[in-house]
């Protein structure tokens, strides 16, 4: 069995969250962290893993049910900030 973590909750996307994960990890390790980039090189497979996990929630019925919620509650800049613990003093 593989590693949990590396399966996306819509089974149809694991391969698409696979290939960002690897990239992300890489960029992060061998360029991120030792300096040499801070753009993430990544951003062409999230957004191939984000548009899987959006068709999936919509087929779900799950998506509607967000954007709801997102509206009903949105979040302010400061509950971003302080969930993110980036509250400024």
């Amino acid at each position: 069995m593989g590693n949990v973590m590396s399966v996306s909750f819509a089974p149809e996307c694991t391969e698409a969250k696979n290939k960002y994960d690897d990239c992300f990890n890489k960029w992060y390790t061998e360029k991120f962290l030792q300096g040499k980039s801070l753009n993430n090189e990544c951003t062409e497979f999230w957004d191939t893993y984000i548009t899987c996990v959006d068709v999936a929630l919509a087929k779900q019925k799950i998506k509607p049910m967000l954007d709801k919620a997102r509206e009903d509650q949105p979040f302010t800049t400061e509950e971003i900030r302080n969930s993110a613990g980036t509250s400024e003093k």
